[in-house]
C-alpha cells in the first residue's frame, strides 16, 4: 500500500531522541555504524537462506527475484556532511546485519526492545536484499556534493501519458527491500527508520508481489503482469556478466564521477493499470497491443515465448503491429542495442479510488548504465502506443544505485564523501 507520510513535528523527534540518548548512556547501543547488535547476534546458520553482502555491486539488482518488495523514498533530515556521513554508517551496519540474519540482543527491559520482534527474537536472512540509491535532490547545496552527482542524475520529468502525484515521486535516498515475505521487508524498515531517527523522514512507499522464480505455477515459466501477459520475456540475462557490464555498470570509461564506478541508474515507475477495462478488451486486441500470445507468451506468429522475431521479414507490421508494444521497446536493430536496460517488476494492489475502480498495476524498475541511452530511448520510442489507453503512470523517480561495500570496513557512498 502507498503510504505518502508528513515529517515528524518537533516534540516527536525530540521524543525519540530522548529515548535513543537513554539507551546509548547506558552503553546498550554502542558506536555510529550500526553494527554493534551484530557483534551480540548469534553467529548466522550457513544453511538459511541469506544473499553476500559485500562486492563491487549491490545485491539487489542481478540478484535472483523473490516474492515480496518493500519501495520506500526517504527525505534525509541530517543538518551536514558528518551528520550524513554518520547516517550511511550506520545504513550500511543496519543492512549488513540485517541481511545475515540472527538473534535480537536482550536489553534492558526497561527500555526499548532492540527490534520489533515481528519476525521473533531470532530473525531468519529470507533471502533479503537491501538496495541503497541516492535521488539528485540529496546534491543540492546542504551537504556539498553538488560537484559529485552523477551526470545523467536529475528529477525524473513527466513523459505524455504520465499523471505523477508529487507524494508518489522522487525522494534523496531510496531503498529497495526484496525478500521472500513481506514481514521480513516490514521488519527491516523498521529496524532501519529506528537506527536512523532524527537523521531521515520518510517520503513515500510502495508494496509488491510477485511469484518468484523459484516457485512458478505449473506450466509458467515467466512471470505475468496484472493484465495476464508474460513480463520480462526479452529481459537482459543477468548472469552475463559481459552484458551487464556494458549496459548495466557504470564503469571507468563511462564519463561518470570516480566514486560511481560500479553503481547503475536505478529508474522506478508506478504505474497504474486499468485492470477492468482491459479484461473488457477482445483477446486479439489484447494480443495486437503487445505483441504477444497471451497463453504462450510467443511473439505474434511464433510458437515460442523464447523465439525473437525477426522484424526484417515483416516490414509492414502483418504479423506484429508496428506499434505493438515489444516491437517499439525493443525494435532489435543494431542502432537500439545499446538502449537495453535490465527490468525488475513487482505487481502491486493497493485499496480502490474515488469512482469505486480497481488500484492496481506495475511498481517497473530498471537498471542501466546510462538512464538518456536506456530508459528515456525506450521511453521515448512508446510514447503514444496503444497500451497508453489501459495505463497511467503515476509515481517514480531517477536514483542512482551506489556502488558496493568491497570489504568490511567500508560503507555505501563512502567514495561519494570522499570525492
Amino acid at each position: 500500500m502507498t503510504t505518502p507520510l508528513r515529517p515528524w513535528g518537533r516534540r516527536q523527534l525530540l521524543r525519540g531522541g530522548a529515548a535513543i540518548a537513554a539507551i546509548g548512556a547506558l552503553g546498550l547501543w554502542r558506536g555510529g555504524d550500526g553494527r554493534s547488535d551484530r557483534a551480540q547476534a548469534t553467529t548466522p546458520d550457513p544453511d538459511r537462506d541469506s544473499i553476500p553482502f559485500f562486492g563491487p555491486h549491490q545485491p539487489g539488482i542481478i540478484t535472483p527475484d523473490v516474492a515480496s518488495a518493500l519501495v520506500v523514498a526517504l527525505d534525509v533530515t541530517a543538518r551536514d556532511r558528518p551528520e550524513l556521513d554518520r547516517l550511511l554508517r550506520t545504513l550500511t551496519g543496519r543492512i549488513e546485519y540485517l541481511m545475515a540474519g540472527g538473534t535480537l540482543p536482550p536489553l534492558d527491559r526497561r527500555y526499548p526492545p532492540s527490534g520489533s520482534g515481528i519476525l521473533g527474537d531470532r530473525f531468519p536472512a529470507d533471502q533479503l536484499t537491501v538496495t541503497v540509491a541516492v535521488g539528485a535532490s540529496l546534491f543540492d547545496d546542504r551537504y556539498g556534493l553538488a560537484a559529485a552527482k552523477p551526470k545523467h542524475l536529475t528529477e525524473m520529468p513527466n513523459f505524455p501519458n504520465d499523471r505523477l502525484d508529487p507524494q508518489l515521486c522522487h525522494g534523496d535516498l531510496l531503498l529497495q527491500f526484496c525478500a521472500n515475505h513481506a514481514e521480513t521487508n516490514i521488519h527491516a524498515l523498521r529496524d532501519i527508520l529506528k537506527h536512523l531517527s532524527g537523521l531521515v523522514v520518510l517520503r513515500w512507499q510502495i508494496t509488491g508481489f510477485q511469484q518468484p522464480d523459484s516457485d512458478p505455477h505449473p506450466h509458467r515459466t515467466t512471470v505475468r503482469n496484472l493484465m495476464g501477459f508474460k513480463d520480462g520475456s526479452a529481459n537482459l540475462d543477468p548472469k552475463d556478466q559481459r552484458l551487464m557490464d556494458q549496459l548495466v555498470w557504470v564503469n571507468q570509461a563511462s564519463g561518470e564521477p570516480a566514486w560511481a564506478v560500479g553503481g547503475t541508474y536505478q529508474v522506478v515507475r508506478v504505474i497504474r493499470m486499468f485492470v477492468e477495462f482491459w479484461d473488457r478488451t477482445p483477446l486479439d486486441e489484447q494480443e495486437e497491443i503487445f505483441g504477444r500470445s497471451r497463453a504462450s507468451g510467443a511473439p505474434l506468429g511464433h510458437r515460442r515465448e523464447e523465439d525473437v522475431p525477426n522484424y526484417g521479414r515483416d516490414p509492414q507490421g502483418n504479423t506484429i503491429p508496428l506499434d505493438a508494444h515489444i516491437r517499439l521497446a525493443n525494435p532489435r536493430t543494431p542502432e537500439t542495442a545499446s538502449s537495453r536496460i535490465l527490468r525488475k517488476g513487482f505487481h502491486y494492489a493497493r485499496e480502490i479510488d474515488k469512482a469505486g475502480q480497481l488500484d492496481m498495476g506495475l511498481v517497473f524498475m530498471a537498471f542501466q548504465q546510462d538512464v538518456k541511452r536506456g530508459f528515456e530511448a525506450v521511453q521515448t520510442r512508446l510514447n503514444g502506443e496503444p497500451l497508453e489507453e489501459y495505463i497511467k503512470p503515476i509515481g517514480g523517480g531517477y536514483f542512482f544505485a551506489l556502488p558496493g561495500v568491497r570489504d568490511r570496513g567500508g560503507y555505501l557512498g563512502e567514495g561519494l564523501l570522499k570525492a
